[in-house]
This record gives C-alpha cells, sequence and structure tokens, in this order.
C-alpha cells in the first residue's frame, strides 16, 4: 500500500484494514499521533487527511491511498513550529500533553476552514477531543491566539 504522509511517499507492508494509526506510529515512527481509546472517540490520534481532521485509530490505511496525511510531524519542526504550535507552547497549553495532538490538528483544521473562528466555533470544533488534565482554558485560548497568527501570516 503506497501513503503520502508528510510530504513523502511511504510503501507499507501491512494488512489493508490496518488502522493507520499502527502503521504512522509502529512502521513509520511518527509518534505525534497517541492511542487513547482506539475507538475515535477521544482525538488524540488525530491526523490531517487531505486537510480534515480524522481519527488514524479508526480509519484503515486501504482508505489513505492517494490521500494526503499529514501528522503532527508534518505542520512544523522544533526550529520552526506551525503558528498553531507556536500559539500551544506560547499559551502553554498542556499539562501532561497527551491529548496535545488531536487538540493541535482539530485547530489547524478548524483554521485551514474558517481563519477567523469565534470562540465558539473553536469550543466546537474542540468539542470531541478529551482532555483529563483540565487544561481547556488555556487550550482555547492558544487556539484563539493561533487564528490571530495565522492571520498575520497570510497578511
Amino acid at each position: 500500500m503506497r501513503l503520502t504522509v508528510n510530504g513523502r511517499v511511504h510503501d507499507v507492508d501491512a494488512a489493508p484494514d490496518t488502522a493507520l494509526l499502527y502503521v504512522l506510529r509502529n512502521d513509520l515512527a511518527l509518534n505525534g499521533p497517541k492511542y487513547g481509546c482506539g475507538l475515535g472517540e477521544c482525538g488524540a490520534c488525530a491526523v490531517l487527511i487531505d486537510g480534515v481532521a480524522a481519527r488514524s485509530c479508526a480509519i484503515p490505511i486501504q482508505g489513505c491511498a492517494g490521500r494526503d496525511i499529514v501528522t503532527l510531524e508534518g505542520l512544523g519542526s522544533r526550529e520552526h513550529p506551525d503558528p498553531v504550535q507556536a500559539a500551544f507552547i506560547e499559551e502553554q497549553a498542556a499539562q501532561c500533553g497527551y491529548c496535545l495532538n488531536g487538540m493541535i490538528i482539530s485547530t489547524k483544521a478548524l483554521l485551514t476552514r474558517n481563519p477567523h473562528p469565534s470562540e465558539a466555533d473553536v469550543l466546537e470544533s474542540l468539542r470531541y477531543n478529551l482532555c483529563r488534565c483540565g487544561a481547556h482554558i488555556e487550550i482555547v485560548r492558544a487556539a484563539m491566539r493561533a487564528a490571530g497568527l495565522v492571520v498575520e501570516a497570510q497578511d
């Protein structure tokens, strides 16, 4: 199976019904997406598929061939973080950080489709991302900051 992940083409030797998450973590050594619930409900495993946030634990790789997959590692680097990543760092929007992958991916997807979201839009887009630490206030602030950074970067 041929997958395009973070702009690179990978030939993957896995059964077509293998969850994308397992290929990303085990075969491609991409540890941004986390195993959370395994049911597509918590958001820890989120990736962008053709610019839309998707739960990689519930998507078989056969549905990903020919599509553009982006993980947390594909957004930016330590030296040049994506504006969303930079905003989460500036707002210190994490405690344990386990949910952070999903929060950042969901925020990136939101800002791609709506570069000027309201706080209600942010809350709705993060609604199905679970965080047990209670960092929701900082996470929402980071998403709103990212909206400002994205606007600045586009101008």
